[in-house]
């Protein structure tokens, strides 16, 4: 695994966390729940799904946890410009 591919799973690791103490994981498997049963079960699809949620999901992801991601990176890039 080259170093990008282990800072991008550090970044990931760390958004990951950071949603699920949030409370934001808990918060989508209730939309899902909701798209489920707001239409027939047997005709629900992954993708339909996933079109449905997503918007709403990324709506849901707290603007700390955004900043803090986001400073992680601009931190990161920086501290690689200086070397």
């Amino acid at each position: 695994m080259g170093k990008i591919s282990l800072i991008i799973t550090k970044f990931k690791e760390l958004l990951r966390r950071r949603l699920i103490e949030c409370g934001w994981r808990d918060q989508v498997r209730m939309l899902c729940r909701d798209v489920v049963k707001e239409n027939d079960t047997t005709n629900v699809t992954f993708d339909m799904l996933v079109t449905k949620v997503t918007p709403r999901a990324r709506a849901l992801v707290p603007d700390t946890v955004k900043k803090e991601l986001l400073q992680k990176i601009k931190t990161h890039l920086l501290t690689q410009k200086d070397q």
